[in-house]
């Protein structure tokens, strides 16, 4: 699809985001409160072992699994359907929300809808669906930035439009703060205009990128919701905070972050990822929420 017709279509989802008259439906955001744990198509240990995963999860206080079902760069709309139906039915059994996510490169729109749309419409075998789809807005390949933003608007809007009105939608989107210190990465960041499309916004905060100390890490997490919030227009934003890696933070640095979390008034917060999570991060991690 090229992008005359993505606009278009984003167009029509102005139309179809809203119902008569003029009233944004309720949408159930359960999905991104408290702690999150993270789970990418690269992770082939935990693929192969889905049940143990989640009840390793669940023994943690995980209360929702952020799993990829594709990339822009594979080749088949959804990984591993079979895997993907494993891990929903373990993670619903066990009390645990599963929300999928997508990287688009958006050189091309119409795959990388039809992949979010394979996420949102996929069922397990018993019957199981997706909580919610986050959709991770983060790669570089479409230039200049203005193009790339015109890309991802398009993507959003038809996103919303083939997903209705209301279904919770997510948005993994760069730092704040990380894209200040980069302003060659993506200039006019379209914050307020995505947030007319999606409800809950998971900014990647990886202070383990930056930074060493607990207290750094902090003021890290917390302007990067402040930011957030202030760009998008809205004070009341929700907001999952997604932390540094977790091979690379200390004990430390988890703690300020998830007492951050706290003091932002973040509806949830996880680190990065699951497979890299140590046990003493797990115990600090426990206080999220």
């Amino acid at each position: 699809m090229g992008l005359r017709l993505a606009l278009c279509l984003g167009a029509l989802a102005l139309g179809l985001a809203v119902p008569a008259g003029g009233a944004t439906p309720a949408r159930d955001l359960s999905a991104y409160e408290g702690l999150g744990t993270w789970v990418d198509i690269w992770d082939s240990t935990v693929w192969k072992a889905p049940e143990a995963a989640v009840g390793s999860m669940a023994a943690h206080g995980v209360t929702t699994l952020y799993l990829e079902t594709s990339n822009y760069s594979r080749t088949v709309d959804l990984f591993q359907p079979a895997g993907l139906g494993r891990f929903l039915d373990a993670a619903h059994a066990a009390g645990i929300r599963v929300v999928a996510w997508y990287l688009p490169s958006l050189a091309n729109v119409s795959r990388d809808l039809r992949r979010s749309l394979a996420a949102i419409r996929f069922r397990s075998p018993s019957g199981e669906a997706f909580d919610s789809f986050a959709l991770d807005i983060e790669a570089s390949v479409v230039k200049p930035p203005a193009k790339r933003t015109a890309r991802v608007l398009a993507l959003a809007r038809g996103l919303r439009a083939a997903a209705g009105p209301e279904y919770p939608l997510g948005a993994i989107i760069p730092a704040p703060r990380g894209m200040d210190l980069r302003p060659a990465f993506w200039p006019g960041f379209p914050y307020r205009q995505l947030a007319q499309t999606f409800d809950v916004f998971l900014p990647m905060g990886y202070f383990t990128y930056r930074y060493k100390t607990a207290a750094a890490s902090s003021d890290y997490t917390e302007l990067n919701v402040e930011l957030l919030r202030e760009r998008a227009g809205n004070e009341a934003l929700p907001v999952h905070a997604v932390g540094g890696l977790a091979a690379s933070a200390s004990v430390a640095q988890v703690r300020a972050f998830v007492e951050a979390a706290l003091g932002s008034g973040a509806t949830g917060a996880s680190l990065y990822d699951y497979a890299s999570t140590r046990p003493a991060e797990w115990q600090a991690l426990a206080g999220v929420f």
